[in-house]
């Protein structure tokens, strides 16, 4: 007899998890740092062991994948951080008005082509980076910037967001994994 699974266990045994151990007390920043690391940890998790099978799609006619959810995410750390608090003027990674959906509908890895999600996770952690140098340089979450979407939004705003935008992306990854390979868990 085989013992049931349940969709609340863990990846990783939970000794050698990593995630959720950030401050659950303490200074807003630290907190808010911890659970966006926390996100982003989950996302490399779910793509686990991985290689050509992240570009496998959800379902006709969905162009979602968890290599279109990687570059997807350093399009948006991208837009967040650089372009609009730090002010640089670059484009986006895997996007374009041309192809607004460029970072999902591109996000193919075909015949084997590994080439593709090494790309899409060197610029995801290059984005990760500079977005944390960003945080930790900062004087205070105040800091603002323009969007045309939002209009002013400060670092604050920005750092909830994201946790936001990557926990609603890793309940994706969830079930992209699980129709891999059959993982399921926390």
């Amino acid at each position: 007899m085989t013992t049931p699974r349940s969709r609340a266990e863990f990846f990783v045994d939970p000794e050698k998890d990593g995630r959720f151990r950030g401050p659950a007390t303490g200074d807003e920043r630290s907190m808010l740092a911890g659970f966006l690391a926390d996100q982003r940890a989950t996302l490399e998790m779910k793509c686990a062991g991985l290689d050509t099978e992240l570009s496998r799609r959800s379902v006709e006619p969905s162009t979602l994948s968890l290599l279109g959810l990687v570059r997807h995410l350093a399009d948006v750390e991208r837009r967040w951080f650089r372009q609009v608090l730090a002010r640089q003027d670059v484009a986006p990674l895997f996007s374009s008005q041309a192809d607004p959906d460029g970072d999902f509908d591109g996000a193919r890895s075909g015949d084997g082509d590994a080439e593709a999600v090494r790309a899409a996770w060197e610029a995801w952690r290059a984005e990760v980076a500079f977005a944390d140098r960003f945080v930790a340089g900062t004087p205070d979450l105040d800091v603002e910037g323009d969007d045309a979407w939002r209009g002013r939004v400060s670092l604050r705003w920005v750092l909830i967001h994201l946790v936001e935008e990557y926990a609603r992306h890793n309940g994706h990854a969830d079930l992209l994994r699980e129709r891999i390979d059959g993982a399921i868990g926390v």
